[in-house]
């Protein structure tokens, strides 16, 4: 079949057919692929596999570019831009390839990367491959479907385990192009099938970079290991809070000084704390009422995160108070320990009078409760007391500072502070700057009184003390009229 028997032989024929008819149409292509899978590693060998792949790609790519710009728009301000369906639509190639092997897939997909194709794009695609190929056992999808470890037979499963292994593998680095929704289904299977070490960690890694976006439902992994276990996996959740706490970390301690000259009083890095702060206080009142959660795996949880990010404490004393009604046999030791993660002080004042009595608490945290409430009421008091007189506007806006800075994280703190420095500092050198304006205006001014001539200024104040009046008598009048001075006179002698 090749040239050396003669020209235009079935070798040569079936090579220009792929070149000039097969590479030129992507559908052809994938059909090609899917005809190759019983014909490895011959199809290999002779670079048929190669050639379809490399023409995949080029052609998604071109087919992506010709996309975007057949929707670019101008903007209000006479930009272009890309319109949002411009990002949905053009990859209708996509359903196509979920027809593949994985090992072929994944040889396409890499292509793809290598070619430029969009991080979201070849995110979809995976997303479209992984969910066709683990549907098929309902399990491995549905976190609600009630199987045990037992009815799963990793071995069994040998093509689920490598499209999930193959899939964490190909999955973007880019951060936020894969949603965390998908990532926990990934994960969910993996703990079930048993999946490598390397691919586990790799997904909690993946997910605790973005872990402000996730919901409860996605925490609540279900725990496989034996019956006397927890109902959910609390261990895998622990990893992810501490990968999250640790990533924020790092990022601080990257970070320069600068970081605490910024103007916003929330970084994004704390209002993403904020998020899983309240996230973990949710997710340990649901875990709590199970009888077999060990106070220390609940300890391990709540402890994850920073004290500061806790704005309100209500949430967590809700979880803590639900933990002691579930196991009302634990020790008082146990319960003081548990109850040291409240700061009471952080209540609102409806769950200050819960927990005033509430008498799971121990007597301790009771008398701490009713002591924060004394100081509140006290404190409330004198503030209605200080409003009724009028306050200095620097003072009040001490006041509002103080209160605003004592809710905020330490660096955040410790930023409010340092422009409340500047600004004190800022209103000190005006004031300087206005003290020696009037220093100057005074020493003009005397020696303006030095220099000007005696006598004309005391004409000049002669001629203003005549203006003056003295009893009510004006002295100009007086001497205006003397016919009425005389006239006077003249009837004081007639009465004399």
């Amino acid at each position: 079949m090749t040239e050396e028997y003669s020209r235009d032989n079935l070798g040569s024929r079936a090579e220009e057919y792929l070149d000039s008819v097969v590479c030129k149409n992507l559908e052809m292509c994938v059909e090609v692929l899917k005809q190759c899978e019983n014909l490895l590693p011959l199809a290999d060998e002779l670079k048929i596999v190669s050639k379809c792949v490399d023409s995949i790609a080029s052609k998604a790519c071109v087919e992506q570019i010709a996309s975007s710009f057949s929707r670019l728009e101008y903007s209000g301000s006479g930009r272009l831009h890309m319109s949002r369906q411009a990002k949905c639509e053009g990859d209708w190639w996509v359903e196509d390839l979920s027809v593949l092997r994985i090992d072929l897939f994944a040889q396409v997909i890499t292509a793809m990367r290598c070619r430029g194709v969009r991080p979201e794009s070849i995110c979809a695609s995976l997303i479209n491959y992984a969910q066709k190929e683990l549907t098929r056992k309902s399990c491995l999808w549905n976190p609600s479907s009630n199987h045990s470890k037992s009815d799963i037979n990793p071995g069994s499963c040998v093509h689920e385990i490598l499209v999930i292994e193959t899939v964490v593998g190909l999955l973007p680095v880019e951060k936020l192009v894969v949603p965390i929704n998908f990532l926990f289904g990934l994960l969910r299977s993996a703990l079930m099938l048993n999946c490598t070490v390397a691919c586990r960690l790799d997904l909690e890694r993946r997910i605790g970079s973005q872990l402000d976006l996730a919901t409860l439902d996605d925490l609540l992994i279900p725990s496989l290991r034996h019956a006397s276990d927890t109902l959910f996996d609390v261990d895998t959740i622990h990893r992810i809070l501490t990968g999250f706490a640790q990533r924020d970390d790092s990022e601080v301690d990257m970070e320069d000084e600068s970081f605490f000259e910024c103007e916003s009083p929330h970084s994004p890095s704390q209002s993403a704390l904020l998020k899983v702060a309240k996230l973990v206080d949710n997710y340990l009142a649901e875990i709590a009422p199970d009888a077999n959660l060990k106070l220390s795996k609940f300890l391990a949880i709540a402890e994850a995160l920073p004290e500061h990010v806790r704005i309100n404490h209500d949430e967590l004393y809700h979880a803590i108070d639900v933990y002691l009604k579930a196991h009302q046999s634990l020790p008082d030791a146990d319960k003081k320990k548990v109850c040291k993660l409240i700061d009471f002080q952080k209540l609102s004042p409806e769950a200050g009078a819960h927990a005033a009595q509430n008498e799971r608490l121990p007597l301790q945290s009771i008398v701490q409760v009713l002591y924060f409430e004394q100081l509140r009421l006290r404190n409330t008091l004198c503030s209605s007391y200080l409003d009724d007189e009028p306050k200095p506007l620097h003072q009040s806006w001490r006041i509002n500072s103080g209160a605003f800075s004592a809710a905020l994280s330490p660096r955040d703190n410790y930023a409010s502070l340092r422009r409340e420095n500047r600004e004190l500092k800022l209103e000190l050198a005006r004031l300087r700057m206005r003290l020696n304006d009037l220093e100057k205006d005074h020493v003009c001014m005397k020696n303006n009184l030095e220099k000007s001539n005696s006598r004309k200024f005391m004409g000049s104040f002669a001629k203003k003390m005549v203006k003056l009046s003295f009893f009510g008598v004006s002295i100009s009048r007086a001497s205006s009229s003397p016919s009425r001075n005389s006239q006077s006179k003249e009837i004081d002698g007639a009465y004399t």
